[in-house]
């Protein structure tokens, strides 16, 4: 049918032409050009259809007609006249036939073929319109620019979504329709404009939006109270984090109020490229984000070093499946043991060793000492001495914020792995790095899942104290700090992510109901449960001791550690291991405290009703 359609098109634009130029049959006596049919009008019909097959005309479909498809038609309608003017050139040198119906026809044809299918779309679309806008979900859509206008292109190919409206800041859009749908004012009336338009939800396209504009964009959707999603940015699709034209929930990332640190990725791939490395703890939040990033940028081989089996299988699989031409040598074992150490070392050959295993949890480091002690920093202490004797050329240590001034188990443990690390660098060519991490956006058990979890229960979301703030980053920037530094490479460095200003947890309990499409309060209850043992208001980066200063990176700081007594650091070390195997809990305390000077146990903002203090055993009491 649309073959036949469209060879009549020709037909009635070669024969059309011909009566307007010599005027209609009431007139008189036509030429044989205009003759109903004639051998020259069958050549003309002939030779474009053949043209309309050899450019592929017929492969697409008139219900999704658009741009590229007239495009298509003119590219048919140019290439026919000329393939029509040889013909019938060759056929009657073209006798009778008015040049202003050669310049003429290419455009009239392709008109009258554009037409119909524009058309057809059109009552296509209206229909299916009239029939869906009665069931679908009304949604606003906050950006008119070239993302808004693709999106109600794909809106309009489902039957869940109808768009009522464009929301957009620029006063040149203001009353203009795109695609027949208005653009009814600004992001900061989303509210308003929500309201009397009925929309049940908000789709952001504005994927190119810097953090402080999409907080701004991101503030204005919660104030209407309606569910949001975003349109994914281009980055996000080209890492595989999100379909093209697939909404997403606006990440907890986007509200970190400031702009997603970049990496420097050549410095690391001439640092990493055709190396080989060993990550310990391979299997967790930020070890098996490490394995990803170091296959990535060209390691050649990565020993996975992990103590739970199915954490182990699961990061090997998935390096298996995505980097398939990477050596990996998978460790079961605890990397405590000397002899693992040694082993995984061994079999890795590695020139770099990212130590990323450890405790993490305040609350239950608390009433573990004695782990928290050995796994965070006896375990830092046997991998680093195993790999300056198998003369590794790097070691990076992952530490904590909490290791400044600390005043948990938790930072002191850390602190102490900091030092026993340190006391290696002096008789040894080994590198020894220390990194330390903020709060990492939804690691394993860190607050973000926590409150997903109490979301998805139906709440109450659990805040510790309505004043408490923390630095955070997301992992894959957690891991850019991590391979920056150790590109970077100096001696006994300390090296920190500047991560902006503080987010309040309270806030960001409240966005995250938001962002599940409830509201704080009326649906989901926020209850305050006090600051937990070890736990205090504010952190801080810095030491005041450290000397930070900017590096290459502009966001990346490099502190000097300070200076450590390592033959005390060694007895200490080994009385530690002792208590330890003994499991002396009270010699710990003391040993911890004695070693660790600065560890205070206790809140450290000064706030009495606020402070929370860890009931360490005193001297006296223990004598």
């Amino acid at each position: 049918m649309i073959v036949t359609h469209d060879l009549a098109i020709v037909w009635l634009t070669w024969v059309g032409l011909h009566w307007i130029r010599y005027g209609f049959p009431s007139s008189g006596p036509l030429p044989p050009q205009a003759d109903f049919w004639s051998i020259e009008t069958g050549i003309v019909v002939l030779a474009q259809g053949l043209v309309f097959w050899r450019v592929g005309l017929y492969q697409g479909l008139w219900r999704f007609a658009s741009t590229p498809d007239l495009w298509n038609i003119l590219k048919a309608s140019i290439g026919g006249i000329v393939v029509v003017t040889l013909a019938v050139f060759s056929y009657n040198r073209l006798a009778g036939v008015p040049r202003s119906v050669l310049v003429l026809y290419p455009f009239v044809l392709a008109g009258l073929l554009g037409a119909p299918r524009l058309l057809y779309r059109a009552w296509k679309d209206s229909s299916e319109q009239r029939q869906l806008s009665a069931t679908a979900t009304r949604v606003l859509i906050l950006g008119a620019g070239r993302a808004g206008e693709q999106l109600v292109r794909d809106l309009r190919r489902t039957s869940a979504y109808h768009p009522v409206g464009f929301l957009d800041d620029s006063a040149q859009l203001r009353g203009a329709k795109l695609h027949g749908i208005p653009v009814l004012g600004t992001i900061n009336q989303a509210a308003d404009i929500a309201r009397k338009t009925a929309a049940r939800l908000l789709i952001i396209a504005m994927p190119s939006l810097d953090a402080t504009s999409m907080q701004r964009i991101i503030t204005a959707c919660e104030h209407s109270g309606l569910p949001f999603r975003m349109v994914p940015r281009l980055k996000d699709v080209l890492e595989g984090r999100a379909m093209p034209g697939q909404l997403k929930e606006v990440d907890i990332d986007d509200l970190l109020g400031r702009e997603p640190v970049v990496s420097d990725w050549r410095a690391i791939r001439e640092w990493l490229g055709g190396r080989s490395v060993l990550v310990t703890g391979a299997g967790g939040s930020i070890g098996s984000e490490l394995c990803r990033q170091c296959a990535r940028q060209g390691a050649k081989r990565i020993a996975l070093l992990e103590f739970d089996e199915l954490s182990l299988m699961r990061i090997q699989a998935e390096l298996q499946r995505d980097f398939a031409s990477i050596e990996l040598i998978p460790i079961l074992g605890d990397c405590g043991d000397r002899a693992v150490a040694r082993r995984a070392l061994d079999l890795s050959e590695a020139d770099a060793v990212f130590h990323a295993a450890a405790y993490k949890q305040v609350p239950v480091l608390e009433s573990q000492l004695r782990e928290a002690i050995r796994n965070n920093a006896l375990v830092s202490q046997t991998m680093a001495a195993a790999s300056a004797e198998a003369g590794v050329s790097t070691f990076i240590l992952i530490s904590t914020d909490k290791a400044v001034d600390p005043v948990n188990v938790l930072g002191a443990s850390k602190r102490l792995a900091e030092m026993l690390c340190q006391a290696h660098a002096a008789d040894s060519h080994t590198h020894y790095v220390t990194v330390r991490f903020g709060n990492v956006l939804d690691s394993a058990g860190s607050v973000v899942p926590l409150f997903r979890d109490q979301i998805n229960n139906g709440g109450p979301v659990t805040v510790t104290d309505p004043q408490v703030t923390r630095y955070f980053m997301t992992i894959p920037e957690a891991c850019l700090l991590i391979l920056q530094a150790a590109a970077i490479g100096s001696h006994e460095a300390v090296y920190t992510l500047d991560m902006g200003s503080p987010v309040a947890i309270r806030q960001l309990a409240e966005q995250m109901i938001r962002l599940a499409g409830k509201q704080p309060g009326r649906d989901i209850a926020i209850v305050y449960t006090g600051l937990r043992p070890g736990e205090k208001l504010h952190e801080t980066l810095f030491h005041s001791e450290e000397q930070y200063r900017r590096t290459a990176h502009p966001k990346i700081l490099q502190g000097i550690a300070r200076p450590v007594d390592a033959r005390m650091l060694e007895e200490r070390s080994l009385a530690i291991r002792k208590a330890s195997d003994d499991y002396d809990v009270d010699a710990l305390i003391e040993l911890l405290r004695d070693t660790v000077p600065e560890f205070q146990p206790e809140a450290a903002d000064g706030d009495a009703d606020n402070a929370v203090v860890v009931k360490f055993p005193s001297r006296a009491s223990r004598r």
